[in-house]
């Protein structure tokens, strides 16, 4: 794993995080387009927690 992997997957997550923000916008929670982009972002954070994980050991 190197260092730019980890910026490319921040970048990402700062993404989807800003799309999650902008869909959640006067709609519900339960929402399907707000459960996706929560799904997809959730999805990226395991990914990026293992990858942390993997580089302290």
């Amino acid at each position: 794993m190197s260092e730019f992997e980890l910026a490319d997957l921040e970048k990402a997550i700062e993404e989807l995080r800003s799309k999650l923000h902008g869909v959640s916008m006067g709609r519900l929670l339960t929402d399907p387009q707000v459960i996706k982009a929560s799904e997809d972002l959730d999805i990226l954070l395991v990914k990026y927690l293992k990858m942390l994980n993997s580089r302290n050991k």
